[in-house]
């Protein structure tokens, strides 16, 4: 069964790739993730090392949350932001739409927890239903928030390329092809959960959002209507067991071999322009393509680029520790 989520011209118009981290609406993604027997290679390591941690507050949240179907929409705004600012949104959030908000949710979730039904107007329970988001966030997303960043911006280059070679057409159907069909002008969205059912933009536009911990595609049915999907999946590390990089890791054995004048710009320039392709990389350092291939290599395997194959080119973007070690070594061309 699909949503099929109807485009006009103006919805085209307005169909856009999120340009930020969502925090919690990440968070609700890996709560259904944490839930999920899906991609075990990948996923089952952090699900075991998260579940171990979990609080008794963080185990209420994660309550209204399940693996399949809604969850009451002012737990998860997908809003960009810090995440202090979005749980102070949620903890004022008026008791008239949270009540509402669970109306809704029961009609899809029938096992909502007999408490809920007393959330709206307990305030303590909704104070420890807060605190339990809180406390998810910083087990299930805050130690890999860089990876996180790292991982939106890699998928939000190579969306952006399809954009530009292949206008919305082609970002539509490749953006999630397993879970999601371009079928002009209807997307069709594949449902785990048996659900069919018919969405008309109505010119208010179409947002996609890219996850880290989606596995696979899910419908927010807001306005804009947004589809989140996998973030570049084949990019992403193999299991998330692995923190980012922090500072103290700068000088480790393999930045050591970037210490040279050429290898340092080729890095600066790939800073200053992400998302550039080798021969944009070549002519913007001044070097030869062939060079420049093969100082891309050596960068992206000590950790400090990332690059994502598009077609005929390859696309190089800076990662944290990229970053790291250009703060570091003062981030000029004169640098070393």
């Amino acid at each position: 069964m699909v949503y099929r989520i109807h485009f006009t011209v103006q919805d085209l118009a307005r169909t856009r790739v999120a340009e930020a981290p969502m925090p919690l609406h990440e968070l609700e993604l890996a709560a259904r993730a944490l839930q999920s027997r899906s991609q075990p290679a990948r996923l089952d390591a952090w699900r075991h090392r998260a579940r171990a941690q979990l609080s008794a507050q963080a185990r209420v949240a994660l309550a209204l949350m399940p693996a399949v179907g809604c969850s009451p929409g002012f737990l998860s705004p997908t809003k960009v932001g810090a995440v202090e600012e979005l749980l102070e949104q949620v903890r004022s959030t008026p008791r008239e739409r949270v009540r509402a908000n669970l109306q809704e949710t029961a009609h899809c979730h029938p096992s909502l927890p007999a408490w809920t039904r007393r959330l709206a107007d307990d305030a303590s329970l909704f104070a420890e239903l807060c605190t339990g988001l809180s406390d998810l966030h910083t087990c299930l997303l805050a130690p890999h928030s860089a990876q996180f960043t790292e991982s939106l911006a890699v998928d939000r280059t190579l969306r952006l390329q399809q954009l530009l070679t292949g206008g919305v057409e082609q970002l539509l159907t490749q953006a999630n092809p397993q879970w999601m069909r371009w079928n002009p002008p209807v997307l069709e969205v594949r449902m785990v959960n048996g659900a069919d059912r018919d969405l008309y933009l109505d010119g208010e536009g179409f947002l996609l959002i890219p996850s880290m911990f989606c596995t696979r595609a899910i419908v927010t049915d807001g306005r804009p209507v947004s589809v989140s999907y996998p973030a570049c999946p084949d990019q992403c590390p193999s299991e998330l067991t692995a923190l980012a990089s922090v500072p103290g890791q700068a000088r480790s054995s393999g930045v050591s071999m970037l210490l040279g004048r050429t290898r340092t710009t080729v890095l600066a320039t790939i800073a200053e322009h992400q998302g550039c392709s080798t021969k944009e990389l070549a002519t913007r350092a001044g070097i030869a393509p062939a060079s420049a291939s093969e100082h891309a290599t050596v960068l992206r395997e000590a950790g400090l680029i990332r690059s994502l194959r598009h077609r005929n080119s390859m696309l190089h973007s800076l990662t944290p520790l990229g970053l790291v070690l250009l703060n570091a070594s003062g981030g000029g061309r004169e640098a070393v």
